[in-house]
């Protein structure tokens, strides 16, 4: 069955992805879950959908949520969530994720930011799914970016546009995230980290883990993975991206992928590649 990589062990469960080739920061996502749980992962991008069928649970900024169907999911860049059924049969929905650069290049608008990542509104939800459908069938760049504004104009009124950073961006934590980035091909270790903040390892982790809700471990195999899609993107093999994101060897890459994204790193490339 197309999407569904080889780790899912329930052949209801298919994830598929499509990248529009004229529109560099636009990714869109399709997906039936029954039984798989997503591990902790991010996104660099902002990720909005809707809840089409049955109800999703996940971890949000420390909390857990559950987005029924008619729901609006609306979730900021670089924050991680988990992800699994709420309801017997699954839930189905649609994503597009957006970069921060690209959405504030179509709309003129900076400082995008969602306060609630769940909002309950049928014929807004209806909307996003329906646009995100168009958008995956749309083959010229025009109709394209006409749908992309008719679909900002839905989620606009659940958006703040501080005149200043996000939430949280002046926090301490903040260098240890950006340093996170900047060395994710190298062997880390939490002394390292501990230091960018002036605190001992023992500290540092119990507050790094308040303030994200994960360990720095698992920040930093989410930044791995991220990396690891843009480079399977431009069409890098899946072994060198193992070596890249210093992972053991394809097979770890594959494993760690295809927990967080639910789908293999090769079929994804070959998804996001088909056009």
């Amino acid at each position: 069955m197309q999407g569904v990589p080889a780790s899912f062990h329930d052949e209801r469960d298919r994830a598929q992805f499509r990248h529009l080739p004229q529109l560099d920061g636009v990714e869109l996502y399709h997906a039936h879950i029954t039984k798989y749980a997503f591990e902790p992962h991010t996104h660099e991008a902002f990720g909005i959908g809707a809840i089409t069928l049955g109800a999703e649970r996940f971890r949000y900024r420390g909390e857990q949520l559950v987005a029924p169907v008619n729901s609006l999911v609306l979730m900021n860049p670089d924050e991680l969530h988990t992800g699994e059924s709420a309801s017997e049969h699954g839930w189905q929905y649609r994503m597009i994720y957006l970069e921060p650069d690209f959405l504030e290049s179509l709309t003129g608008e900076h400082n995008w930011w969602f306060n609630s990542a769940v909002n309950h509104h049928v014929s807004g939800a209806q909307r996003v799914a329906r646009l995100i459908g168009e958008l995956w069938q749309a083959s010229d760049t025009l109709t394209q970016q006409g749908l992309l504004l008719n679909l900002v104009d839905t989620f606009r009124p659940y958006a703040c546009h501080s005149p200043g950073k996000a939430p949280d961006a002046a926090h301490r934590f903040m260098r240890v995230r950006e340093y996170l980035y900047d060395n994710y091909m190298h062997n880390i270790t939490l002394d390292q980290l501990a230091a960018q903040v002036c605190l001992s390892p023992y500290h540092f982790q119990r507050q790094f883990k308040a303030h994200y809700h994960v360990t720095p471990h698992q920040m930093l195999m989410a930044i791995r993975l991220w990396y690891a899609k843009q480079f399977l993107t431009r069409g890098i093999p899946a072994a060198e991206v193992a070596a890249r994101c210093r992972l053991t060897d394809q097979a770890h890459l594959t494993r760690a992928f295809t927990l967080r994204y639910g789908i293999t790193p090769v079929r994804y490339q070959k998804q996001v590649r088909s056009r």
